[in-house]
């Protein structure tokens, strides 16, 4: 039972053609067939999908909001908002529970909140590296720490190619240009079904020479009122990467002894984190699930790390101005670490013609 289709390359089918009128002595013909789920595809019942009875407005907002065109996505109680302007993750709710601490379409962007970090996500040191014998410079927008962060795309406008009431595919283009002459197609799919949503991220280098490339999402999940002390955490790593003040890595060392060892949930507490970690432990599916909870352990939120995740950031939010600092948590899917371009070109290397997927994704739970 789905209301949207899993990621797995397959595009949704097409919603058969609905008459505007019943044919006369055949009252209820043109009705939408019973049992249909929100992207007109699969049967489905249960109180997380989605009723015909009673669709969603459209999808995609008339009104032009700063952040662009907004994409409605729904699923039962479930609601996501996805916005043009860098395609990011504006929004995420069950019924009344909010699942991220997202932003209005009005608003801008802060902290990064719910980008896609493409095509690297965290730092690179002075924004300088070496490709193929080639020393680039690109833009330094960490001023603060003369680092660049977070990739290029992250006000560009991500167009729609595909959507339906509980799945939307946006693209862009990233056009070789100063410090990056690289020229890579992106794409990104939300999907809801009655376990959560589902982001696919993938790129694919249209050029002519390897291309360094990684990419990230920065969602900050909603804790409930109060700050981040009370919030119990699980993060499923055996090492993290030790920092300078730059927030740029010195070591990979284990989290055993220390006061980064997650593995069990335990309170936040006054701890400042912001801080990669790798070496993730997975589930049989290949999933590695980072966890936040309220302290009862009631009810929180699963992060999963699917394909091409291999690294996780997750950031406590204490360089926010209020009245965000310590407010959520941001957890990060990476592809790749902080200055992977410096420290691991390897790692980061996208041939021509080649694809690269990372998928992630948000199971909110009640116990």
């Amino acid at each position: 039972m789905v209301c949207s289709p899993r990621p797995n390359g397959s595009t949704a089918a097409r919603e058969p053609r609905r008459r505007t009128r019943p044919r006369r002595g055949r009252p209820g013909r043109g009705a939408p067939r019973s049992g249909r789920c929100c992207n007109g595809t699969t049967r489905c019942a249960g109180s997380m999908c989605c009723s015909p009875a009673s669709r969603p407005p459209p999808a995609r907002t008339a009104k032009m909001h700063r952040t662009g065109a907004q994409f409605r996505l729904t699923c039962g109680p479930q609601t996501v908002v996805v916005v043009e302007s860098g395609g990011a993750l504006r929004h995420y709710a069950v019924a009344e529970r909010p699942i991220l601490d997202g932003f209005d379409a009005d608003d801008p962007i802060e902290g990064g909140r719910g980008q896609l970090l493409v095509p690297w996500p965290n730092r690179i040191g002075d924004g300088r590296y070496r490709w193929h014998g080639r020393e680039l410079q690109l833009p330094v927008n960490e001023v603060e720490h003369a680092n660049a962060i977070h990739g290029l795309l992250r006000w560009t406008s991500w167009q729609p190619v595909e959507q339906t009431d509980g799945r939307v595919v946006l693209t862009t283009t990233l056009w070789p240009q100063p410090g990056y002459p690289f020229h890579l197609v992106a794409r990104a799919e939300y999907a809801l079904d009655r376990q959560g949503l589902t982001v696919t991220l993938t790129a694919r280098n249209v050029g002519d020479t390897p291309a360094p490339y990684g990419v990230g999402q920065h969602p900050y999940l909603a804790v409930g009122p109060g700050t981040v002390d009370d919030t119990l955490l699980t993060v499923p790593a055996r090492t993290w990467l030790r920092t300078d003040d730059r927030g740029l890595p010195v070591a990979t060392e284990t989290v055993s002894g220390t006061s980064n060892d997650f593995g069990a949930p335990r309170p936040i507490g006054p701890q400042r984190l912001d801080t990669a970690f790798t070496d993730l432990r997975r589930t049989a599916d290949g999933r590695a699930v980072v966890r936040l909870s309220e302290p009862s352990g009631a009810y929180g939120t699963d992060l999963w790390l699917g394909q091409g995740a291999d690294f996780v950031q997750v950031y406590t939010g204490d360089t926010l101005a209020e009245p965000y600092r310590r407010r959520s948590v941001a957890v990060e899917p990476m592809s790749c670490g902080p200055d992977a371009f410096r420290r691991d070109p390897a790692q980061v290397r996208l041939e021509p013609g080649a694809r690269h997927t990372l998928r992630w994704g948000l199971a909110p739970w009640r116990g």
